[in-house]
């Protein structure tokens, strides 16, 4: 396994399974971008930029668990694709009331990884389907259930 690599599945496992915030100080550059998780498409900033984020979705999913499905490593750069769930018991950062309800989305995210640090992140997930998850949004088939009656 790759240094890369190994820094990869140590922030999954550490960060959000075993909600380990010390680790995030530990495996962050200084200089640290995350895009995809900020609103509006701003990127977060910094280990604490991530924190806010990350404490937010933590605290709307207390359970919450990544599972990591694949990983490709090429140089600098760890791609992973996961699956996060977890259960909406908590309001957090998305400012929706708990839903009681469980989720699982899927993401994926490319890291940049250079002296043992995380120096970039790059964040795609199913945003939608978590909204729709937990109740924030209709899904097409609620639609199309509705146009029925």
């Amino acid at each position: 396994m790759s240094n890369a690599t190994a820094i990869t599945h140590r922030w999954f496992e550490e960060v959000w399974n075993q909600g380990r915030e010390e680790t995030i100080d530990e495996l962050c550059a200084p200089d640290i971008t995350g895009d995809g998780l900020g609103e509006g498409g701003t990127p977060i900033k910094g280990a604490e930029g991530f924190k806010v984020f990350w404490r937010n979705l933590r605290d709307a999913f207390p359970d919450s668990k990544v599972t990591i499905e694949d990983t490709v490593t090429q140089g600098d750069k760890c791609v992973v694709r996961l699956t996060f769930r977890g259960t909406h018991t908590g309001k957090g950062g998305l400012g929706l009331p708990p839903s009681a309800r469980q989720i699982a989305i899927s993401g994926m995210i490319m890291l940049r990884i250079a002296d043992g640090k995380i120096h970039e992140a790059w964040n795609s997930w199913d945003q939608l389907g978590l909204l729709q998850q937990i109740g924030a949004m209709d899904t097409p088939q609620d639609r199309f259930m509705t146009s029925q009656a």
